[in-house]
């Protein structure tokens, strides 16, 4: 090599390293704003709701002395700068203060029913990916047929019907009238104590533990509430499909490998659904972190003891510390959800990697 090439390359070495050093300073940054601005709502959440957490903790009834040293002793009295600085060290060390419900350190309560919303979140991910990735395609392929509008008539009603009012009847066809669903909850109050949670993941530990009737009746249960989530998913999800799908089915390839004679099949599920897969995985991440955060309804109807039922009690009873808590965690997750399906998005499409 000379040495004029051996300079270019040099040049052009110097460009990639600089492109990719300002790319992840700026994944930093967007990282580091999103998580203080996430910080900032919520402790200003905790300081306008109508909620004294001295009286939530003391009580009406307490002697003012009482109230005046709780008010000390968690830093009520000072600026909200240092309010702020406090709450930010603490919330980043995992410390969100004790629970006025259950009395135990906010975070030992959400590690305990936060697999509860994972494992209905999941469920509900699997059976929309699987079920809505396909009608999606259907739809797509036969656009403008009775199966494309029954496809698009199923996803309206799962924007439009809201989840509460589908949950409650899906409870009286199901549970109440025809006896295929188990009763509200997670387990059955007979095998509540037959297992021993190690995970919290309660599927994965009566698995592990080889009770198969204990799984079998936890699939009873998450079946009804799972099967709800999906179907939100499963909306979402195959619209979304079927936009990508006619995308892809526009693209002069596709016209390409027609006139190759290339399989109807081959070109649909090889070709045009293997590039529409990019940005799908991108839509199927974000529909799991919503309904990792938008199960609060479902969880309340059904009696599921997850982390949204826990924010609804902790809320009616005026615990700000797990109403926080929870809120800042559910939060976290969905940003890293997002950050993970953009690096995700990047990894698969090296066409978005200089952007």
């Amino acid at each position: 090599m000379t040495l004029p090439e051996t300079s270019v390359a040099t040049r052009r070495n110097r460009r990639r390293a600089s492109s990719a050093l300002a790319s992840v300073l700026r994944f930093a940054v967007t990282v580091v704003t999103t998580v203080f601005g996430l910080l900032l709502v919520t402790f200003f959440i905790g300081r306008v709701v109508p909620i004294d957490p001295v009286l939530a903790i003391v009580g009406d009834r307490a002697p003012a002395h009482v109230v005046e040293r709780v008010r000390l002793e968690l830093g009520l009295h000072l600026p909200l700068y240092e309010q702020f600085y406090i709450y930010v060290k603490q919330a980043l060390s995992g410390d969100f203060g004790t629970s006025v419900l259950t009395t135990n350190p906010v975070l030992e309560d959400i590690k305990r029913v936060f697999p509860a919303t994972i494992e209905l979140a999941t469920i509900g991910t699997l059976l929309g990916a699987f079920i809505g990735v396909p009608l999606g395609v259907l739809a797509a392929v036969k656009r403008g047929s009775i199966a494309d509008q029954v496809v698009r008539v199923i996803g309206l009603i799962g924007y439009s019907v809201p989840i509460f009012w589908l949950g409650l009847l899906s409870l009286v066809l199901f549970y109440a009238q025809l006896r295929w669903a188990a009763y509200p909850g997670r387990v059955d109050i007979v095998y509540e104590y037959s297992f021993t949670p190690v995970t919290n993941f309660y599927l994965l530990d009566a698995a592990m533990q080889g009770q198969w009737d204990v799984v079998w009746d936890l699939f009873r249960h998450i079946a009804l509430p799972g099967s709800l989530l999906g179907y939100f998913s499963l909306a979402y999800i195959s619209r979304m499909t079927r936009s990508f799908m006619l995308n892809e089915l526009s693209q002069e390839y596709i016209v390409a490998a027609r006139a190759k004679g290339l399989s109807e099949a081959r070109i649909i599920w090889f070709h045009a659904l293997r590039n529409a897969a990019v940005p799908l995985v991108t839509v199927i991440a974000l529909s799991y972190a919503n309904l990792l955060e938008g199960s609060v309804l479902t969880e309340t109807i059904f009696s599921w003891p997850g982390l949204g039922l826990y924010i609804t009690n902790s809320l009616q009873n005026a615990d700000m510390n797990a109403v926080l808590g929870g809120t800042l965690i559910i939060g976290s997750v969905f940003v890293g959800i997002n950050i993970f399906s953009d690096l995700l998005y990047r990894t698969l499409d090296p066409r978005t990697r200089n952007r």
